[in-house]
């Protein structure tokens, strides 16, 4: 008996060990713990392939043969990753995928991916505004303009501006695209209130180059808004609670495989603010002034196949400015709004193929109307975007492409004129411009060494407006990363940039009368060269730094000499236009720390930016109204314990430029000035300390209640907007006196905020 025993024994012993079959199962997740519905799961073994997709929990499971095994798992907007192991029993298997942006041919400085801040190849951060949330905000929200400006080669606009100054270029060199869409109003009233909901995006991708040649149409940088495009899986509401603002965003899932994300924002600043104002007799100027700004966000997404993700993503604000000077018989009204809508498609043609296609549309408008006794003034102005962009990605003998084309319609009326009277009407013609731009790119990424690696691109623009100007225009873009070692690596880049649609700044702060012109009737699109060389080092495990330099050469950049309009005339750009020449460059470095209880960073830019027309300043070269020397940032930020954190920014930076006269004299009783420059005094220098701090009732993964306080300038230091010259004679009539009157938006600014989430 137990002879056969033993035989019986060996027998299912060998039928085990001869077992030509094994189930392969497993998990894909994100490094965001999220599951990933309709990744694609390869499967090489013994000369077969074999492939399965994960469903929409991420799962996956597969009958193999035995034997040594190759498993590569791939998601979109996610790094391939492969195993190798000898499958010879039913195995299960857990997987992470990381971001493709986060580590694809480029060079990172920090190794915790949960950095706040990472530096991807060449002039390239990347924001995780979630990881952010604890540096000091005027209204406890994440300001991402703000945030912006504490980086290198970004200079600090100030109190009452909201625009992005980025390495000596003016505020229309910059672009903000909303998930691809370009957005044209870049700001709320004088920048105090965040312009983005940063509820409602994911993360942020700046590049102070414009370095991909998927981007154009802009001298300077790009910053790329990225909103969520994770399906929701279960119902949630977050928001923001504070004195002078409130915002509320909602996730819905419908189904599964879709999902819905809305965001809404509302200020009470009159109810609050105004009351205060009124009350203090140093803001006589302010106490008739109303204002109030409301704005929106829609994301719709859909997997609707494995390998087909549909998104729809919109945007909507509106501003109002009111002001009546009883004194003066003056009331005025300025409005102002964007709209943005584009849906998109991504699909994956094949294992290394994906294609996405979109179309948008974007507008930008604000209405000025000034009532003055029986005169009324009205100027208004609107740019308008229809558009289409395709990408295509794809590998050839592994080396990675980006090609795509690109087309825009635009519309823009730059300014429509209209005076009223009691005995006649005067309307200035609309001079609506009408033009197109179509754009080819291409981008490869090859590894030309094992340490050297390069990013290659071509853009061709070609651009045609009513009036019959055309343009054709070749932009490369080049970048090489050296990897020295795991802890050095250096780069170097040249940019060649053409921007046809220009803003025109008719104000010294943030008020948005500015307006947007197009390259034609004779005006000639701007164009730049830019050079960038630098290196980034990873000191240890928590410290990383970069350092770098810039030359900036631009031509045929415009000026404009009015304030809002002529009100004696119809304007005529091409005649009031100033045509001129620049150049910008300086030195960078960042130091940051990303791990650890005390994490944050300390920015440093020394830069010149200068600028040179034939009519202003007798045609000799000149600073820059943002020509400030110095700029320098520092942010820290201390998780105590699970209960509070807090938040530290510390500012400085030289004045801006503005033209101060140097000589008076009466003619007539009537005082005339003469200037020795353009732009030749300075104002005072920028400083500002703010603080915050959190403190948490509730805080996990998908739950959060925290209190936050937060003080603005802290240390209440004056920092003026503008300077206003008072010119009289003394009481002698012997001597002119003239005096300063610095005209200060605010000084210390406490508040506090409920944060939520659930």
């Amino acid at each position: 008996m137990s002879k056969y025993l033993f035989i019986f024994s060996l027998f299912c012993f060998f039928k085990i060990a001869a077992q030509s079959s094994v189930r392969i199962s497993g998990n894909i997740k994100s490094s965001e713990n999220n599951n990933l519905t309709g990744g694609l799961v390869s499967f090489d073994i013994n000369k077969q392939h074999f492939e399965t997709h994960t469903d929409s929990l991420g799962n996956f499971s597969k009958i193999i043969s035995s034997g040594d095994l190759i498993v590569r798992i791939e998601h979109l907007d996610f790094v391939t990753k492969t195993i190798r192991f000898n499958a010879v029993t039913d195995t299960m298997i857990s997987v992470i995928l990381e971001k493709e942006t986060s580590i694809l041919n480029e060079v990172i400085v920090t190794n915790d991916k949960k950095s706040g801040i990472k530096t991807l190849g060449g002039d390239k951060l990347s924001f995780n505004l979630n990881e952010l949330s604890g540096v000091p905000a005027v209204l406890g929200t994440t300001d991402i303009i703000k945030l912006l400006q504490l980086t290198p080669g970004v200079q600090n606009s100030g109190d009452a501006n909201g625009y992005l100054y980025v390495r000596g270029g003016d505020p229309g060199h910059n672009a903000i695209l909303y998930n691809g869409t370009p957005v044209y109003g870049m700001a709320h009233l004088l920048g105090i209130f965040p312009f983005y909901n940063a509820d409602h995006i994911k993360s942020v991708e700046f590049d102070k180059s414009s370095s991909n040649a998927k981007y154009g149409g802009r001298l300077s940088s790009t910053t790329l808004l990225i909103p969520n495009k994770k399906i929701p899986s279960d119902f949630s509401i977050q928001g923001n609670v504070g004195i002078l603002a409130s915002q509320l965003s909602f996730g819905i899932p419908i189904t599964e495989k879709t999902g819905l994300y809305i965001s809404g924002r509302k200020t009470y600043i009159d109810e609050i603010v105004g009351p205060l104002l009124k009350s203090d007799s140093n803001n006589e100027d302010a106490e008739s002034m109303k204002y109030g700004f409301s704005d929106g966000n829609l994301s719709f997404i859909s997997q609707i196949s494995e390998n087909n993700h549909f998104a729809l993503d919109a945007f909507l604000s509106g501003d109002q400015l009111k002001i009546d000077e009883n004194d003066l018989s003056l009331k005025t009204n300025l409005k102002w709004s964007n709209f943005t809508v584009s849906p998109s498609l991504t699909s994956k043609i094949a294992a290394n193929v994906k294609m996405s296609n979109a179309v948008y549309f974007s507008q930008y408008s604000n209405d000025l109307d000034m009532k003055q006794a029986a005169v009324q003034f009205k100027v208004s102005s609107y740019v308008k975007d229809f558009g289409f962009a395709n990408l295509l990605q794809y590998n050839i003998k592994n080396i990675p492409f980006e090609s795509g084309v690109q087309y825009v319609y635009h519309k823009l009326q730059p300014q429509k004129v209209m005076v009223e009277n009691l005995t006649a009407e005067s309307q200035g013609e609309s001079q609506i411009v009408n033009a197109s731009e179509t754009a080819v790119f291409t981008t490869m990424k090859p590894n030309l060494s094992e340490k050297l690696k390069a990013e290659l691109g071509l853009r061709i623009n070609y651009y045609s407006s009513g009036s019959g100007d055309s343009y054709l225009h070749f932009q490369p873009r080049i970048l090489f990363n050296y990897n020295l070692n795991e802890k050095y690596s250096f780069y170097a880049s040249y940019n060649k940039q053409y921007q046809y649609l220009s803003l025109i700044t008719t104000s010294s702060v943030g008020i948005p009368t500015d307006f947007w012109i197009a390259s034609s009737d004779g005006i000639k699109p701007q164009s730049s060269n830019e050079f960038s060389i630098g290196s980034n080092q990873q000191i240890s495990k928590s410290f990383s730094s970069s350092f770098g330099g810039f030359y900036r050469s631009m031509k045929d950049l415009l000026e404009y000499p009015y304030n809002v309009t002529q009100f004696n005339e119809t304007t005529t750009f091409k005649n009031d236009l100033l045509v001129g020449k620049g150049k910008a460059y300086g030195l960078e470095m960042m130091i940051r720390k990303s791990i650890g209880k005390f994490n944050g960073w300390l920015s440093y830019t020394l830069s010149w930016s200068d600028r040179n027309f034939d009519e202003l300043n007798n045609g000799k070269t000149y600073f820059a109204k943002y020509d400030r020397r110095h700029n320098f940032s520092l942010v820290g930020m201390y998780n105590l314990n699970s209960r509070w954190n807090f938040g530290l920014t510390q500012v400085f930076s030289s004045g801006n430029r503005f033209t101060m006269p140097t000589s008076w004299y009466f003619v007539n009783n009537n005082p005339v000035k003469e200037y020795s420059g353009y732009n030749n005094a300075q104002m005072p220098n920028y400083i500002r300390t703010d603080i915050s701090a959190n403190y948490f009732f509730v805080k996990t993964a998908k739950k959060e209640s925290a209190l936050n306080f937060s003080i603005y300038n802290t240390f209440n230091i004056e920092n003026p907007i503008y300077v206003v010259l008072n010119v009289r004679e003394n009481g002698s009539k012997n001597e002119i006196v003239v005096t300063q009157d610095k005209k200060v938006l605010y000084r210390i600014l406490p508040s506090i905020s409920w944060r939520f989430k659930f």
